[in-house]
Protein backbone atom coordinates (compact mmCIF):
# COMPACT_ATOMS: atom_id res chain seq x y z
CA UNK A 1 0.00 0.00 0.00
CA UNK A 2 1.12 3.76 -1.14
CA UNK A 3 -0.15 6.60 -0.14
CA UNK A 4 0.71 10.06 -1.76
CA UNK A 5 -0.07 13.25 -0.21
CA UNK A 6 0.12 16.03 -1.86
CA UNK A 7 -0.98 19.84 -1.67
CA UNK A 8 1.09 22.01 0.99
CA UNK A 9 2.28 25.34 0.30
CA UNK A 10 2.75 28.17 1.71
CA UNK A 11 -0.25 30.55 2.56
CA UNK A 12 -1.25 33.38 4.16
CA UNK A 13 -3.09 33.91 7.43
CA UNK A 14 -6.73 32.99 6.51
CA UNK A 15 -6.50 31.75 3.10
CA UNK A 16 -6.74 27.95 2.00
CA UNK A 17 -5.51 24.61 1.08
CA UNK A 18 -6.72 21.61 0.09
CA UNK A 19 -4.58 18.77 0.60
CA UNK A 20 -4.71 15.04 -1.00
CA UNK A 21 -3.60 11.71 -0.63
CA UNK A 22 -3.42 9.16 -3.17
CA UNK A 23 -3.92 5.33 -2.24
CA UNK A 24 -2.54 2.57 -4.54
CA UNK A 25 -2.22 -1.15 -3.72
CA UNK A 26 -5.19 -2.18 -1.92
CA UNK A 27 -9.01 -1.73 -2.28
CA UNK A 28 -9.37 2.35 -0.78
CA UNK A 29 -12.98 1.60 -0.17
CA UNK A 30 -11.73 -0.99 3.12
CA UNK A 31 -9.59 2.14 4.54
CA UNK A 32 -10.31 4.07 7.47
CA UNK A 33 -8.62 7.65 6.60
CA UNK A 34 -6.87 10.35 8.55
CA UNK A 35 -4.91 13.44 8.72
CA UNK A 36 -2.39 14.32 10.88
CA UNK A 37 0.19 16.80 11.66
CA UNK A 38 3.36 17.00 13.40
CA UNK A 39 4.65 21.44 14.25
CA UNK A 40 7.89 21.50 14.75
CA UNK A 41 9.58 20.20 18.35
CA UNK A 42 6.11 19.14 19.08
CA UNK A 43 4.44 15.43 18.54
CA UNK A 44 2.28 14.13 15.65
CA UNK A 45 -1.41 15.19 16.31
CA UNK A 46 -4.66 14.03 14.96
CA UNK A 47 -6.44 16.38 12.82
CA UNK A 48 -9.58 14.92 10.84
CA UNK A 49 -10.76 10.91 10.18
CA UNK A 50 -13.05 9.23 8.24
CA UNK A 51 -14.01 5.74 8.26
CA UNK A 52 -14.51 3.49 5.15
CA UNK A 53 -18.39 4.53 5.06
CA UNK A 54 -17.62 7.87 4.71
CA UNK A 55 -20.02 8.70 6.83
CA UNK A 56 -19.53 11.35 9.88
CA UNK A 57 -16.27 12.49 10.14
CA UNK A 58 -14.26 13.27 13.34
CA UNK A 59 -12.37 16.48 13.65
CA UNK A 60 -9.66 17.77 16.42
CA UNK A 61 -11.29 20.68 18.38
CA UNK A 62 -8.38 23.08 16.78
CA UNK A 63 -9.77 22.59 13.47
CA UNK A 64 -13.25 21.98 13.82
CA UNK A 65 -15.43 24.42 11.92
CA UNK A 66 -11.69 25.50 9.35
CA UNK A 67 -11.26 22.04 8.03
CA UNK A 68 -13.50 19.17 6.18
CA UNK A 69 -12.18 15.58 5.41
CA UNK A 70 -13.94 13.65 2.13
CA UNK A 71 -13.12 10.65 -0.14
CA UNK A 72 -13.24 9.98 -3.31
CA UNK A 73 -13.82 6.40 -3.61
CA UNK A 74 -13.65 6.21 -7.24
CA UNK A 75 -10.88 8.36 -7.42
CA UNK A 76 -8.72 6.39 -4.13
CA UNK A 77 -8.10 9.74 -2.87
CA UNK A 78 -8.99 11.55 0.37
CA UNK A 79 -8.91 15.29 1.01
CA UNK A 80 -8.55 17.61 3.32
CA UNK A 81 -9.83 21.17 2.44
CA UNK A 82 -8.26 24.12 5.25
CA UNK A 83 -9.68 27.52 5.36
CA UNK A 84 -9.07 30.28 7.60
CA UNK A 85 -5.68 28.87 8.15
CA UNK A 86 -3.52 30.76 10.89
CA UNK A 87 0.03 30.20 11.84
CA UNK A 88 -0.70 27.54 14.48
CA UNK A 89 -1.63 25.61 11.51
CA UNK A 90 1.84 25.05 10.08
CA UNK A 91 3.40 21.78 10.31
CA UNK A 92 4.06 19.01 8.14
CA UNK A 93 0.99 17.11 7.28
CA UNK A 94 0.69 13.12 7.13
CA UNK A 95 -2.27 11.18 5.57
CA UNK A 96 -2.69 7.68 6.98
CA UNK A 97 -5.22 4.78 6.37
CA UNK A 98 -6.11 1.26 8.44
CA UNK A 99 -7.92 -1.29 7.26
CA UNK A 100 -11.58 -0.68 8.93
CA UNK A 101 -10.70 0.99 12.62
CA UNK A 102 -13.23 1.26 14.85
CA UNK A 103 -14.48 4.58 16.10
CA UNK A 104 -12.48 4.43 19.35
CA UNK A 105 -9.25 3.93 17.15
CA UNK A 106 -9.42 6.60 14.67
CA UNK A 107 -8.23 9.72 16.74
CA UNK A 108 -4.64 7.78 17.19
CA UNK A 109 -1.77 7.32 15.59
CA UNK A 110 -0.59 4.26 16.84
CA UNK A 111 -3.94 2.61 14.98
CA UNK A 112 -2.50 3.12 11.37
CA UNK A 113 -0.93 1.33 9.93
CA UNK A 114 0.41 3.04 6.41
CA UNK A 115 1.38 6.69 6.11
CA UNK A 116 2.14 9.34 3.82
CA UNK A 117 5.29 10.76 3.27
CA UNK A 118 4.39 14.26 4.27
CA UNK A 119 3.79 17.81 2.72
CA UNK A 120 4.43 21.04 4.58
CA UNK A 121 1.72 23.81 5.62
CA UNK A 122 3.67 26.74 5.84
CA UNK A 123 1.16 29.83 7.01
CA UNK A 124 2.86 33.44 7.13
CA UNK A 125 1.64 36.42 9.02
Amino acid sequence: VQLQASGGGLVQTGGSLRLSCAVSGRTFNSFSMAWFRQAPGKEREFVAGIRESAGRPYYADSVKGRFTISRDNAQNTAYLQMHSLNSEDTAVYYCAANNRLVLTAIRSASSYGYWGQGTLVTVSS
